[in-house]
């Protein structure tokens, strides 16, 4: 994920753009940049690959000094990283960083090298720098050339834009990427994440969909998606360090649940548009190694191994590919058969799982197609090990049990499953319907998580029991697993998961009056088979807890206790049938009284085997 920092000010803001890019390293990159006007209005451009040091020993050896300037890190999408691939990219006077994926890049190339421009990259933001320069060399107003820009761009962008004839002058725009406005004192400032922005200023205005703002040192003046001027909400950020702070939470690992439809928005942001998945999202070498995969398997361990389990469910069923999904201990020590042009894919929070690790290393010896992973931490050994990468945008996690960076490993699976499938075929109509329903994604897990008072209310009488079963029928059985491993994570109750059709199989042996059953229950085509398993659970005294589809038509009765769910698309349910057993864990872990962010013997991230 790209970062932007952009300031405007009366003093020198080098060292101001330096410390953003810095701040922004969490995101991951391959290059970076800075761009500033000099005192004499000339414009300096300073490109560099690797680590954002290099650019600033680069800067340090020419005591570079400006008042206006950009500055970008780029993770590569469009054209492999080169220093001439590295942002800022220009356009004579002007000069542009993005963020983002312009989809019809190709198309605004072509016609910008028939009105003479040329290309001396081979990124998509080249296009946008000739496009601004274009209608800027017409118009005379800097503003007036990126409105008239953005109304052509297909895709997702946040941009930062400054040119030499408007030396006081800094653009920003966001459409499908995020971007923040900074306000100081006589200074003023873009990023695409606050915390780039923290060492400067405690103010700060999140752009809307659609938004532009024209940035002087002194002022600033917000364009709404109609062109009309628009007022935003300034929030004043008091803690120095947002991570460290529960807020408003008792733990870690409540805020993380609520912190979830933000960092889905984010982990989706960028890599979609209206209809579908931009293929770009997945890196350079993508496209290529997609069309030539027949096969995908996936290796992870805890619950990213319950993700990869959801993972093959969807894929198989979109796609028609075939997918093998396993534990990475487990896989390290067995011979493997690899069916030729096998994607071989790990998922990790920490990208430094052992296990994990070392199963990617073996891989790499193996003769598989290629590696990816799914990742949340941009700097891990898995990360720099891998051919792709995928982050995740979940932020730091501090509870030891995985919340938000399990249902952001989810949603980039989706995008995953999905980017693949339009290599083999998948039908656009089914794309727009996966891709809309993507869109739905944050504001289901919000009116999801209200029922947290709920489910603390309704899970009291788990405050003296010590064992639970978990039941799910097809891609919720993974989700059965899920919720009883953060059951026995936090409140050390004994919990185990099964397939709701096993029950006559063994399990069915230990239900009685103290054994409360959990079961997820949507709306679905597995519903009646799942129905008459719980009879076979209530007939036999058993205690039912149901988390279910408001239309599923099961309701309260003695010994069955129904907790209503929001219905939702038949694509996103895995994932929003995770929240309600992440606050099931959660209550009942208060109830027993238990370490919660650090349960016994855990640790975060587990880097030995």
């Amino acid at each position: 994920m790209c970062g932007i920092v952009g300031a405007v000010a009366q003093r020198n803001i080098v060292g101001v753009l330096i410390e953003g890019l810095r701040r922004l390293e969490y995101r991951g990159y391959d290059s970076s940049g800075l761009s500033f006007l000099d005192e004499k209005g000339d414009t300096c451009v300073y490109r560099n690959t690797g680590k954002v040091k290099n650019l600033a020993n680069s800067l340090a050896a020419s005591s570079a000094s400006g008042f206006a300037g950009i500055a970008h890190t780029r993770w590569a999408t469009h054209g492999v990283p080169s220093e001439v691939n590295a942002h800022p990219h220009q356009s004579s006077e002007v000069t542009v960083v993005h963020n983002g994926i312009i989809e019809n890049h190709a198309e605004l190339r072509k016609e910008m090298q028939a009105q003479g421009y040329v290309f001396v990259s081979d990124t998509d933001t080249e296009a946008v720098a000739h496009l601004i320069h274009y209608y800027f060399s017409s118009l005379g107003s800097l503003k007036g050339a990126v409105q008239k820009t953005i109304t052509r761009l297909q895709g997702a962008y946040a941009l930062g834009v400054m040119c030499a004839r408007e030396p006081g002058t800094l653009i920003g725009a966001r459409s499908g990427s995020p971007l923040v406005l900074g306000l100081g004192v006589a200074e003023n400032f873009i990023a695409s994440d606050q915390m780039a922005l923290r060492q400067v200023t405690d103010r700060f205005i999140f752009l809307e969909e659609g938004d532009l703002v024209e940035l002087r040192d002194s002022s600033y003046h917000l364009i709404d998606i109609l062109g009309e001027t628009a007022e935003r909400e300034t929030v004043t950020i008091s803690s120095a360090d947002e991570i460290a702070d529960k807020g408003e939470y008792d733990h870690y690992m409540l805020k993380e649940i609520f912190e979830q439809p933000k960092v889905l928005k984010a982990t989706l942001q960028g890599r979609i548009s209206e209809k579908h998945v931009l293929p770009e999202a997945f890196g350079t070498a993508a496209p290529a190694i997609f069309s030539k995969t027949e096969s995908v398997h996936i290796v992870a361990c805890g619950t990213s191994y319950h993700a990869g389990l959801i993972a093959k469910y969807w894929l198989e069923e979109w796609t028609g590919i075939l997918c093998q999904v396993e534990v990475a201990s487990e896989y390290r020590y067995r011979t493997c058969v690899i069916p030729e042009n096998t994607l071989f894919v790990t998922i990790s929070q920490s990208g430094e799982t052992a296990d994990t690790l070392a199963a990617l290393q073996a891989a790499k010896k193996a003769g598989y197609l290629a590696s990816l992973v799914i990742c949340n931490v941009a700097n891990s050994s898995l990360v720099r090990a891998s051919d792709l990468v995928l982050m995740t945008c979940a932020g730091p996690e501090i509870g030891v049990a995985s919340t938000k960076a399990f249902t952001a490993q989810l949603a980039a699976l989706q995008l995953l499953c999905i980017g693949l499938g339009r290599s083999q075929g998948l039908d656009h109509k089914k794309e727009q319907q996966l891709v809309e329903a993507l869109h739905q994604l944050p504001e289901l897990c919000r009116k999801t998580l209200e029922l947290s008072g709920a489910i603390e209310k309704t899970f009291q009488p788990f405050a003296d029991k010590n064992h639970a079963l978990f039941l799910g029928r097809g891609v919720q059985f993974p989700v059965a697993l899920e919720g009883a491993l953060k059951l026995k994570e936090i409140s050390y109750v004994h919990a185990e998961a099964y397939p709701a059709g096993e029950l006559k199989h063994g399990p069915l042996a230990l239900i009685d009056s103290k054994m409360p059953v959990i079961a997820v229950a949507p709306n679905n085509a597995l519903l009646e088979k799942l129905k008459s398993n719980l009879q076979e659970v209530k007939a036999r005294g058993g205690q039912l807890f149901v988390f279910a589809d408001h239309d599923a038509g099961l309701k309260n009765e003695p010994g069955v206790t129904v907790i209503s769910i929001p219905h939702v698309p038949k694509s996103l349910e895995a994932i929003i049938y995770t929240l309600p057993l992440q606050l099931l864990s959660y209550h009942v872990a208060v109830l027993k009284g238990t370490d919660i962010d650090q349960p016994r013997n855990l640790a975060k991230s587990v880097t030995v085997e």
